[in-house]
Parts: C-alpha cells; structure tokens; sequence
C-alpha cells in the first residue's frame, strides 16, 4: 500500500518507516521541518514537507502522494518532558485542527483509510483530553482505526531509562503493532504491553 505518514519524523514515525517498507508499503513521509527531511529519506520515506495547519498545501501533498491509508502521528509535545503541561494547547491543536485537515485531504483524495494515534490512559479534564475525545470521534466518523498507546518508553522517547506507569509500551513494538494494526476495520485498537 502507498502510506501517507504525518508525523514522520517523530519518535514512532522513524521507528514506523522501516518496518512499514519491509512489509513492502510505499512511504511518504510528512514533516514540517525542511532539516527532517533527509533523515526521512535515509529510512526510506519520500519526503514530503507540509504543514498540517497550511490546509491548501496538505491538500495538495495528499493529492499527489494518492495514498491508499493516511497514518497520522502528529504530536506537538517539547523535547524536555517538564514542558508538557505548559505547553498543552499546542498538542492539543494538532490533535484537533491538524486531524481535521488531514479527514478533508482524505475526503478531497478519494478518502483513503486514515489512522491515527490517541492515548491509552485518561488525561486530566482539559484541552488535552478534549482534544483527544475530538480526534477519536473524527476519526471513527470517517471510519477511521484510532491507535490508543500507552506511554512510549526506550531510545528516542522521554522514558528513556525507565519504564513509565502503565498502561506503557516499548516504542519498537508500539511500532510493530502499528504495521499489524494497518489491516484493522474501523474501530479502537490498544497498543499496550
């Protein structure tokens, strides 16, 4: 399948992209930073640069990529993990506003199956948790497969050298499991250990 991965260059997405070619799926990998760009391409992706928020651009990315599944990834979370409750309302737009342009770009494409990732454990009342309850119902009324993860832990994650509280999962099988999970009707899918 040619798979349209938003968040590519994240932690999931470059653990994503060389299980998803040697299953022998077609990436494209999205990233809003031009300096990711390589690294997508050293995995394998075709890059793609596009913003989520630039409606009109991903429309167009999407298009031309002609994907058969959109998987989105997409977080906006800091690099040091004591930022997190400040900066909510970042993760929480991209949860939103950036999940809502990628449904019309699918709409707008052909409307290929779209993915995309949530958490496994209930958030404080908030934006975040509102934000959440709005992805995975936009999701499912597209018919879409909601990825519910626990807390990522090892390389590259903010768990690097412990194991977070459950419900968790190792980043390289939250990865494994998120290739499986490809085949899934529309639905919840946990991705725990």
């Amino acid at each position: 399948m040619k798979i349209f991965l938003a968040g590519a260059s994240g932690v999931i997405g470059q653990r994503l992209i060389p299980r998803l070619i040697q299953a022998g799926h077609t990436v494209g990998g999205m990233t809003r930073s031009p300096s990711k760009t390589e690294v997508l391409e050293r995995l394998g992706a075709e890059p793609i640069l596009c913003d989520v928020f630039d409606r009109e651009e991903l429309f167009q990315a999407v298009h031309h990529f002609a994907p058969d599944v959109i998987l989105s990834e997409l977080t906006d979370l800091p690099d040091d993990a004591t930022q997190i409750s400040e900066l909510t309302d970042l993760n929480a737009r991209i949860r939103t506003e950036g999940t809502r342009n990628l449904i019309e770009a699918s709409r707008r494409s052909g409307s290929p199956k779209i993915l995309a990732q949530s958490v496994a454990w209930q958030l404080p009342d908030g934006p975040d948790a509102l934000a959440v309850a709005d992805l995975e119902r936009s999701v499912l009324d597209q018919g879409g497969v909601v990825l519910r993860y626990g807390q990522f832990y090892g390389p590259g994650t903010y768990n690097e050298q412990q194991q977070p509280e459950e419900p968790r999962i190792h980043i390289d099988c939250a990865a494994d499991r998120t290739v499986d999970a490809l085949s899934e009707p529309t639905g919840i899918v946990v991705i725990t250990d």
